[in-house]
């Protein structure tokens, strides 16, 4: 019984490596698949992990009909045994409802990675049909962290830094620091108290000590 997995987690929690990790347990077993992604921030047509993994895959814009897509190639002799969508928190709700056309009609595993909420903690409106509709959504286990240690639920959207609240919902970003948009994973308390990595810093630096005398 074939089946629509979702695996999600915060930035930085593995989901594209997994992704890429998943293709390659696929591949080598002599299974054939079609990879899609959205929005890498390595560029367009791109699976991208920090780890320095990388591999070509098909870029899903608004427009393109995932079900109509892998019907074409199966209807000109294509063997297709599954399906992995990476950054799938981009793709249209009624996409989502294409994949889940794929499960059920063509008996196709699909295997979808993304991330759940945006910087302002809402759903992604991809994440949410999935939700909805996956046979199963999984988090991920390898936990990203925050800067305290505690583990990281929630992605804020820095600038310098500083902590945005407010823009469009997709800024595409890393969270590698310098950029002039970024992004950095902060447990909950900390992300609704706006306190980055760089805000703590900055409070502790400013304590002047304490006159003990010699």
């Amino acid at each position: 019984m074939a089946e629509l997995i979702y695996y999600c987690g915060t930035m930085d929690s593995g989901k594209s490596t997994l992704a890429l990790q998943t293709a390659h347990n696929h591949q080598s077993r002599g299974r054939t698949g079609v990879i899609f992604t959205s929005k890498d921030r390595a560029g367009s047509g791109l699976i991208s992990s920090r780890l320095g993994l990388q591999r070509e895959a098909l870029e899903v814009d608004s427009s393109l009909d995932l079900h109509r897509f892998v019907v074409d190639q199966l209807s000109v002799g294509e063997r297709i045994d599954y399906v992995i969508c990476d950054e799938a928190q981009f793709y249209q709700p009624e996409q989502i409802e294409q994949l889940a056309k794929i499960v059920d009609g063509l008996g196709i595993d699909v295997f979808a990675f993304g991330i759940l909420t945006d910087f302002r903690t809402s759903l992604f409106p991809g994440s949410a049909r999935l939700v909805e509709l996956a046979d199963r959504v999984n988090t991920l286990q390898v936990e990203a962290l925050c800067w305290c240690g505690n583990r990281a639920t929630h992605n804020a959207r820095t600038s310098g830094g500083v902590m945005i609240t407010e823009g469009e919902q997709v800024v595409v970003g890393d969270v590698v620091p310098g950029q002039e948009i970024s992004y950095e994973v902060l447990c909950r308390r900390h992300h609704m108290r706006r306190v980055t990595a760089k805000a703590s810093r900055a409070a502790h630096s400013s304590y002047d000590p304490l006159p003990f005398n010699s």
